[in-house]
């Protein structure tokens, strides 16, 4: 194991994602990763993972309470300083009631929870986790959500496309971005975003399920190019 590299993944009252991306960082992509409770401190990693679940049930609106949890401060003066801090689906509505990305996610358009293998196109390649992907490489990754439909205002919108912050579009086999592609009615199709700085992400799809060939019904690992990223980042800081 490279003990190097060292990632935390952030354990709230209701995740249920965290042992299986310990898991893809351990045993599969062999780095040290811990899980870290919540109102715990985050010392000694060179990244962070907030993952998916139920953070305190989804209570009020899902992602809010997390928000004002004692280790979220610490996250984002970690942000600043440049490491690298991913939220996966429940950790991506995290990251934005925190306001550490822009905009918000509303309850899919149907208003019902999805759960389906959805095809991503990778919008950048700049990012602390996509650089070990080329752009217009085409992802399978799980979904499971409820409130997953990516919306912002005009203003927002602009600076997403201005700032290359649109990071993941849901898209066709062919990799086209379409309605009937569109899983949840997220504005533009958009699936994931980053911030200015290009080391925090946020993506409703979970890598974590899609990183072995075994657990997918196309056979395919993309999931661990979002991890693998994440590993050469880190690894550059720490060269």
């Amino acid at each position: 194991m490279n003990t190097e590299i060292k990632i935390g993944v952030v354990r709230f009252p209701g995740s249920n994602c965290d042992l299986d991306t310990v898991y893809v960082l351990r045993d599969v992509l062999g780095v040290s990763a811990d899980l870290v409770w919540h109102k715990d401190k985050l010392e000694g990693f060179g990244g962070i993972v907030l993952p998916g679940g139920f953070a305190y049930g989804d209570a009020l609106r899902a992602g809010i309470i997390a928000a004002y949890s004692p280790v979220i401060q610490e996250v984002k003066t970690l942000a600043r300083e440049g490491v690298p801090v991913a939220g996966i689906c429940n950790g991506f509505q995290v990251l934005i009631e925190a306001g550490l990305l822009p905009g918000a996610l509303l309850p899919n358009d149907g208003l019902k929870f999805i759960c389906k293998w959805v095809n991503l196109r990778v919008e950048h390649s700049d990012t602390a986790f996509t650089n070990v992907e080329k752009k217009g490489g085409l992802w399978k990754l799980p979904i499971a959500h409820g409130e997953g439909r990516y919306f912002a205002d005009k203003t927002i919108l602009k600076e997403l496309h201005e700032n290359n912050q649109i990071v993941f579009l849901y898209v066709n086999d062919e990799g086209e971005p379409t309605e009937d592609a569109n899983p949840n009615g997220s504005l533009e199709s958009i699936a994931g975003i980053c911030n200015l700085e290009r080391n925090v992400l946020g993506l409703m799809p979970h890598p974590e399920r899609g990183s072995e060939k075994t657990l997918s019904p196309y056979r395919t690992d993309h999931g661990k190019r979002f991890f693998q990223s994440m590993i050469e980042y880190i690894r550059k800081g720490v060269a």
